[in-house]
């Protein structure tokens, strides 16, 4: 989601904070951010970074930024005595070119999804630490942020678990150091946007299987977020027979189907994370997409189910038979379908007899 920003006044100094709020994803669910400044960007702190070239061309991190930061919770930087913040002139001693991505293991219980007290090197863009890399966005080098983070706990995206760290609100500080280069999406030549789609929907299939279904769904959603514009560009170019900027890519109808596909599988991660309405959306899409995808239908017709729409749900199923017919997962939910609106029907005519008796 993208960051609303607020202004905040301070009662005791009577100026202007920028507090910048959005919600971020994590392995066990949605999470309310705000953020608000406690070190800002100045002309002297970017000498301090070792590459002035890197901050003063790219002035915050984009797509592919490797970037080097630390985050630790607030307790931890107070036991320290704040002495974690880079201070005054001291010279930060590591340079851009010497940024590798540090490996890092998703966790279903942590919501930072990072190793904390430690400066690690993140691939902006990734969705693989999404809370840091959310603030990382409108960071420059030399920068730090505190964020306060609450669970969004009602509703279809409430949260599913707590956290281990303790008393909530957490706040953790965010500290950027130096970053690479990047390009946001609209800089991308069309393969490398397209090579960031697959990557995604490969990550989201990966995180799925693992049962991270908050993370599959922000990665199937990052995908379709870039693959949208591309197929608009493919069709656009195969219409004015100008195909070398596009030669290297799927065919538009190939890009269609992909489209579908990231659809369908985010239809399953809603359906599992109880999104019904949303579920039926993605799902929809993904049928007038390919009308041949089974699996859509399906998930189409369990999200109507689940959303008491039997006579939809009815049509998806009945598609689903005319594409595999016979098959036992169709055939059991209209079964269930008829005897749900058989029994609506008998309570609808109760209700009519005691209007008329």
């Amino acid at each position: 989601m993208e960051p609303v920003v607020l202004v905040e006044m301070q009662p005791d100094k009577q100026e202007a904070v920028d507090v910048a709020s959005w919600v971020s994803v994590s392995p066990g669910g949605l999470w309310r951010v705000q953020r608000k400044w406690t070190h800002k960007w100045t002309q002297q702190s970017s000498s301090n970074t070792g590459d002035d070239a890197s901050c003063l061309t790219n002035p915050c991190p984009k797509l592919g930024s490797l970037c080097r930061v630390k985050v630790q919770l607030k307790a931890q930087t107070d036991d320290l005595g704040g002495s974690s913040t880079t201070k005054g002139n001291e010279k930060i001693g590591v340079t851009v070119t010497e940024l590798v991505p540090t490996p890092i293991l998703r966790h279903h219980d942590a919501v930072l999804q990072i190793p904390l007290g430690d400066w690690v090197t993140l691939g902006l863009g990734e969705g693989q630490c999404d809370i840091t890399e959310a603030c990382l966005e409108g960071m420059r080098a030399g920068e730090k942020c505190e964020i306060q983070l609450t669970p969004v706990g009602t509703g279809p995206e409430a949260s599913l678990r707590q956290p281990l760290y303790g008393d909530l609100p957490l706040i953790a500080t965010v500290e950027l150091q130096a970053f690479t280069p990047g390009k946001e999406s609209w800089e991308m030549t069309p393969i490398e946007r397209w090579e960031w789609v697959k990557s995604h929907k490969e990550r989201g299939g990966g995180r799925f299987r693992s049962g991270d279904l908050w993370g599959a769904a922000d990665s199937y959603s990052r995908a379709l977020k870039l693959l949208i514009p591309l197929c608009g560009l493919v069709g656009e170019v195969e219409d004015t027979n100008c195909l070398e900027e596009t030669q290297q890519l799927p065919s538009s109808d190939q890009l269609k189907i992909k489209k579908a596909e990231l659809h369908s599988n985010l239809s399953l991660c809603q359906l599992k994370l109880n999104q019904p309405q949303r579920a039926r959306d993605s799902a929809a899409k993904a049928t007038q997409l390919e009308p041949g995808a089974s699996k859509a239908w399906y998930r189409l017709g369990q999200a109507c189910q689940q959303l008491n729409e039997l006579d939809e749900a009815k049509e998806a199923f009945k598609k689903l038979l005319e594409l595999q017919p016979d098959l036992p997962a169709a055939v059991k939910a209209l079964k269930e379908i008829t005897s749900r609106e058989k029994e609506r029907n008998v309570q609808l005519g109760l209700r009519l007899s005691k209007m008329f008796s």
